[in-house]
């Protein structure tokens, strides 16, 4: 029966594992291999969840601390068109879908950019749309942290796309 329940809590989430681990890593197979890893720990130690707790806090975190523990230093190089469209609209006329596509590309260079603190926390909360306490727990620091490192990561993203409109065609 806790495989049932296992399956039950973790194959909705799949999608959104494997969107954050393809952030990080920047490499679909990377990704792919980080999911598994993350599953098979978590099928592991699911013994150890605490029912009644935030399943997907407690898994996101695995994957987290699998990326850091065997994943830092890695070339980051993919792109991951589904999250960007979160972060930008596309109008219907040409013109709009060619510069949308344009600002894109430049918001998926920004955040490459970014350090991987500051990463992670702008994907969990502005892509997978977790609550400050739900990001507070996937990362183990306090919400007050998180409040702090996701206007210090919004600011840096901020600059840095400025700095790339300015060099390009758009214009500030």
């Amino acid at each position: 029966m806790p495989d049932a329940q296992f399956e039950e809590l973790s194959m909705p989430l799949f999608d959104q594992l494997y969107n954050f681990a393809h952030w990080l890593t920047q490499d679909r197979s990377e990704a792919e291999d980080l999911v598994q890893e993350t599953y098979a720990k978590a099928l592991r130690g699911f013994s150890g969840f605490q029912p009644g707790t935030n399943f997907r806090a407690w898994i996101f975190r695995i994957l987290r601390n699998s990326f850091l523990t065997s994943r830092t230093g890695l070339k980051v190089a993919g792109h991951g068109e589904e999250e960007l469209e979160a972060l930008a609209s596309v109008d219907p006329s040409p013109e709009a879908i060619l510069i949308g596509k344009a600002d894109r590309s430049i918001v998926r260079q920004a955040l490459q950019e970014l350090s991987v603190p500051f990463r992670e926390i702008l994907l969990l909360c502005e892509v997978e749309e977790m609550a400050y306490e739900e990001i507070a727990q996937v990362l183990a620091i306090p919400v007050g942290t998180v409040m702090s490192r996701l206007h210090r990561a919004r600011r840096a993203l901020r600059a840095l796309l400025i700095e790339k409109f300015k060099g390009g065609a758009h214009g500030l």
